[in-house]
C-alpha cells in the first residue's frame, strides 16, 4: 500500500508540529525559571513581602518578562514558516504566528494550503503556554502577604 501525497503532507505537518511544541515548551519552562531567578521570586521572599508598590513593580516586571517570552515563542514559529517558504515575508510570518498563538484564528484563512494544521497546533500550544504563564503569575502573587 502506497502513501498518497495528502498522507505524507499530514505526516510532515504533524512531525514539524511535534518538534515545535517540544521546543516551545522547553523555551517556556526555561524562561519561567529565568524569570523567577531574575526577579527573585522565591517562596520565602514573597511570603515576607507586603502587597505594596514594590509588589506592583514586581508584577509589572513579571508581565514584561512573560510578554517577551511569548514573543520569542511566536518568533520561533514565524521563523519556521519562513524556512518552509509558507509565507513571503517575515512580517507575514510574524502576523500569522502571533494571530495563531493568541488563538485569534483569523490568519488561517490567508495561510497557504498544506500548512493550515500548523496554525491550529500553534493555537493549541499558545493557549497552553499562556495558561501556564497565568498560573505562574497567580502562584507568585498569591504568595504575597495581604
Amino acid at each position: 500500500m502506497e502513501a498518497d501525497g495528502n498522507t505524507i503532507e499530514l505526516a510532515v505537518q504533524l512531525g514539524a508540529s511535534a518538534l515545535l511544541v517540544i521546543v516551545s515548551t522547553l523555551v517556556h519552562g526555561l524562561g519561567l525559571i529565568g524569570i523567577a531567578r531574575l526577579l527573585g521570586l522565591r517562596k520565602e521572599r514573597l511570603e515576607k513581602h507586603d502587597f505594596n508598590l514594590g509588589a506592583v513593580f514586581m508584577m509589572c516586571g513579571m508581565a514584561l518578562c512573560l510578554f517577551l517570552l511569548h514573543a520569542v515563542e511566536i518568533v520561533i514559529f514565524a521563523v519556521f514558516y519562513l524556512l518552509v517558504n509558507a509565507v513571503r515575508s517575515f512580517e507575514e510570518a510574524l502576523h500569522f504566528s502571533a494571530s495563531s498563538y493568541a488563538t485569534l484564528g483569523q490568519a488561517a484563512v490567508y495561510f497557504p494550503d498544506g500548512w493550515g494544521l500548523m496554525g491550529a497546533i500553534e493555537a493549541l500550544i499558545g493557549f497552553l503556554l499562556i495558561g501556564w504563564s497565568t498560573a505562574f503569575i497567580v502562584r507568585n502573587v498569591d504568595r504575597l502577604r495581604s
